[in-house]
């Protein structure tokens, strides 16, 4: 009988748990990116480190489960990243994706998600189409998009005379947009589009459509581009005289774009971004955690990355459960206030409205030290930077 009680005992702790165990399975993030090639710089590594500098700082467990990370390189292919994905929620049970650089693998990963029902945070791709036709309940997108980066640095640099504007754009989803939404604020402000030129993804050599752009004697030669390829044709539109003749616009430059380049030669460009590494004690004070790991100051990319995997772990917590759509209500109920923004909201269409910054590249003489590159000119508040939600034709929208 005594046997009998100590066998069920047994049973019943075993039993027990196991269901603790199973409650217990490690919340699972995924992240795809850029860890190799043209984009690797400014995402890539360190956008890995800055995760787990967000993990590290959640405490390493949300709902007493342990977060892991799970990474890939998707070499900038949209099939690679969207096989990646759907292995990452179908066979590695990952809760919650963060699609670093590239629209159109970005877009890729965005359509495997909503298949799967689960959240994806779009960090690094900036098309914003991802949150226009292409929306879905469960698309985050949150550090910007090429409708923001437009209406800072398009829309400064016509103000200052920048009437007539080319393109250099990149050949893909990503530069298509950055240069229509671009044109939008060129011709809306008074200012006019001469022509634009294509060049594949990852060029060496810009020669043939910098003298393109030059023979169409526009004022301006907007880069529709980022990345190396935003350094490789700032570097030669230098290198052949361009700018002798042009104004450069960088549509979306980072912060090691400008180390590349060097202040020499980017001096003067004007620039908008969400986060800026100097541009207060909050800032500083992570981007120096980070640079002891990098040995290199953070992109306003990785910020992001850190900042997005930070809300996602409070709204999980929040709502209790990795359920996605419990954890999506909370998403869209919640204020962000960290390092990277403040006051920042979830609208309809998944777009995270926050402020943005025009910045202007300091003359080496201004710079007081290595990755001082920045001077910030002026804020733009959210809802002017990214505009009216109705415009992006997302049909979540009513």
């Amino acid at each position: 009988m005594k046997l009998s009680r100590l066998s069920l005992a047994l049973a019943a702790a075993l039993s027990l748990g196991a269901v603790n165990a199973q409650a217990a399975a490690p919340v699972k993030l995924g992240f795809i990116t850029d860890m190799s090639g043209v984009y690797s710089a400014l995402d890539g590594a360190g956008g890995v480190a800055a995760i787990k500098m967000a993990i590290h700082d959640f405490g390493g467990k949300v709902l007493g489960r342990k977060i892991e990370l799970l990474t890939f390189d998707h070499q900038n292919k949209a099939d690679l990243a969207a096989g990646k994905a759907k292995e990452f929620f179908s066979e590695d049970g990952v809760d919650m994706l963060v699609a670093g650089t590239n629209s159109a693998t970005a877009v890729a990963m965005e359509r495997v998600a909503d298949q799967y029902k689960k959240p994806i945070f779009d960090v690094g791709g900036g098309s914003s189409a991802i949150v226009g036709k292409d929306c879905t309940p469960y698309t985050v997108m949150y550090a910007y998009n090429t409708t923001a980066m437009a209406r800072g640095t398009a829309k400064a640099i016509v103000q200052r005379g920048g009437k007539t504007w080319y393109f250099l754009t990149a050949n893909y989803v990503f530069g298509k947009s950055l240069e229509s939404d671009a044109a939008k604020v060129v011709n809306a402000a008074g200012g006019k589009v001469l022509g634009q030129v294509y060049a594949p993804l990852a060029s060496s050599d810009f020669s043939s459509y910098l003298l393109q752009a030059q023979a169409s004697k526009a004022q301006v030669l907007g880069l529709a581009n980022a990345g190396g390829d935003s350094v490789n044709s700032i570097k030669q539109a230098t290198q052949f005289g361009v700018t002798k003749t042009m104004k450069l616009a960088g549509l979306l430059l980072f912060l090691t774009d400008i180390h590349s380049i060097g202040l020499q030669s980017a001096q003067g460009l004007y620039l908008t971004t969400p986060w800026y590494w100097n541009q207060n004690a909050a800032s500083r004070k992570w981007s120096e955690r980070f640079y002891k790991q990098m040995h290199a100051m953070p992109t306003f990319a990785q910020a992001g990355d850190y900042s997005a995997v930070l809300t996602y772990l409070k709204a999980v917590k929040a709502a209790g459960t990795t359920d996605s759509a419990k954890v999506m209500a909370e998403m869209h109920k919640m204020k962000v206030n960290d390092m990277f923004m403040h006051g920042g909201y979830l609208a309809a269409n998944g777009l995270m409205i926050h402020d943005m910054f025009l910045a202007q590249v300091k003359t080496p003489a201004e710079s007081k030290k290595p990755w001082d590159y920045y001077n910030i000119v002026q804020r733009i508040p959210g809802a002017d930077a990214f505009g009216p939600i109705a415009d992006y034709g997302c049909p979540l929208v009513k």
